[in-house]
């Protein structure tokens, strides 16, 4: 069975630690990895009127910033996936999991 986790985050930090404790969890089990895989970073930028009645000239630019990173795992034993379901990665993180391949 191949399958797809795929992490997204809006802080790097986070994202970098959550694929951290999947990669290990991952290496105690049988499955073969195949690496952290990084994407590139979605920017979004906005620019806001400070004033709404005079004043166009002044604005604020903010920006928000998601990063995505994925691990490509190969498996033969469902007990990959229990370890995966038991691991407790941190509050800001979007799992999803694909399927790739049944076998």
């Amino acid at each position: 069975m191949k399958f797809r986790i795929i992490l997204k985050a809006f802080d790097h930090n986070l994202i970098t630690l959550a694929s951290e404790q999947l990669r290990s969890t991952l290496l105690k089990t049988e499955a073969q990895l195949k690496g952290v895989i990084s994407l590139p970073t979605k920017i979004k930028r906005f620019c806001v009127l400070r004033s709404p009645h005079i004043d166009k000239d002044s604005r604020e630019h903010f920006e928000l910033r998601l990063y995505k990173r994925f691990i490509d795992v190969e498996a033969t034993s469902p007990s990959v996936l229990d370890a995966l379901l038991k691991t407790d990665l941190p509050s800001g993180i979007n799992c999803s999991l694909k399927i790739l391949q049944v076998v």
